[in-house]
């Protein structure tokens, strides 16, 4: 049996996602750009699909930019808002427990002289909205602020960030790299006061190297890379048709049935948690229940290294992760979890277990039975 449970390192991309790929590398492999019939007929495929995301996030169809992935939104929305309001202010806001997409550009900002805060979390991998509102200014330009954190899947107080903004005599751009929780709880840009988000395909049951950022109709920001003016000017580039094609395709199917794939997902993580915890000398990091997204769990188990653990389930064909896929291969261990405060042993025992609405319970029982074997096993050698 083959139990995959690292779906926020990626999901598999459902039937019709490969179906519609396959037809745009056969049929419509015409450059959309192009001003003959068969380039007309791939623009107007992609804008189907920009109109398929648009509705998925409840924005308008203009306000979708399509890019390489969850890592370009973010540079792109990062270093394009800071070039368009560089004479406003150099102040710039986010957390210590961002995306290494996230924070990568904000160690590039700092030594151009830009003035970068990094809020703490609590033990829960919260931030304390007090500590936001003591560190903006006027010269604040923009505030970064991750919604799902993509280890222990705590959600961040986004509404009532925007609500927060709203009051400040210069409004900084607010961007939420939302590449968790696109799919995984619902939420409006429009209702949130967010001028940007990141979104990314492969999270969602598409294919990999696409992703989109949503720019508020009222944001300006400015493009990082030229070219030839594809989307708009903000992203140039001869369009990726396959992965644009399968990923509105992905996010058209997050709009049929929402509410029931996310309360199974909520049905899987709660009994993987009721099961879990009859497994003695364990710590759950972050929140349990509200708070928490419906398909993110980590748990510190005390006594066993998390990357043998991993490994070791690897041969019963269950495959889980240690932390962000992004940062897995380095060993320094896990910024989230040293950002919230936890000790060595229990960061080095930590495993992030992540549910697909394709799971089934079956596969939860089975997926618990053989860690808790597992788990005893790897104690009882490391007493020896």
């Amino acid at each position: 049996m083959e139990i995959y449970l690292d779906n926020s390192a990626t999901t598999k991309p459902n039937k019709e996602v490969v179906e519609i790929m396959l037809k745009a590398l056969t049929d419509a492999f015409a450059n959309p750009s192009s001003l003959h019939r068969k380039g007309v007929e791939v623009e107007k495929l992609i804008k189907t699909a920009r109109k398929q995301l648009s509705r998925a996030l409840a924005v308008k169809s203009e306000e979708i930019f399509f890019t390489s992935g969850g890592t370009e939104s973010n540079n792109l929305a990062i270093l394009g808002a800071v070039e368009a309001r560089k004479r406003q202010g150099n102040r710039i806001i986010t957390t210590k427990i961002e995306h290494p997409s996230v924070l990568n550009v904000y160690n590039h900002l700092e030594k151009q002289g830009y003035d970068v805060i990094y809020l703490d979390v609590d033990q829960f991998g919260k931030i304390d909205l007090d500590e936001l509102k003591e560190h903006l200014n006027d010269t604040t330009i923009l505030i970064s602020i991750m919604h799902i954190n993509n280890e222990v899947g705590t959600i961040q107080p986004i509404e009532e960030i925007g609500e927060l903004l709203k009051d400040c005599t210069k409004k900084p751009i607010f961007h939420v790299d939302a590449i968790q929780s696109f799919g995984k709880i619902k939420f409006s840009p429009a209702k949130m006061g967010i001028d940007l988000i990141s979104i990314s395909s492969h999270k969602i049951h598409g294919p990999k190297g696409v992703g989109a950022l949503y720019v508020n109709k009222s944001c300006k920001i400015n493009p990082i890379a030229y070219g030839g003016n594809q989307e708009a000017g903000m992203r140039s580039g001869t369009e990726n048709v396959p992965g644009i094609l399968g990923f509105g395709v992905a996010a058209n199917a997050l709009n049929i049935e929402l509410d029931e794939k996310i309360n199974k997902m909520w049905t899987l993580k709660n009994s993987f948690m009721e099961k879990i915890k009859e497994i003695e000398h364990i710590k759950v990091n972050g929140f349990e229940g509200e708070g928490s997204a419906p398909h993110i769990v980590n748990i510190s188990f005390l006594g066993v290294r998390g990357e043998v653990l991993l490994h070791s389930l690897e041969q019963e064909g269950i495959y889980v992760s240690t932390g962000s896929a992004c940062s897995s291969k380095k060993n320094s261990g896990s910024h989230v979890l040293k950002a919230m405060k936890m000790k060595p042993d229990e960061i080095e025992g930590a495993i992030r277990f992540s549910f697909s609405y394709n799971n089934e319970i079956k596969e939860i029982d089975y997926a618990v039975d053989k860690i808790e074997k597992y788990v005893l096993d790897l104690r009882k050698i490391m007493k020896r």
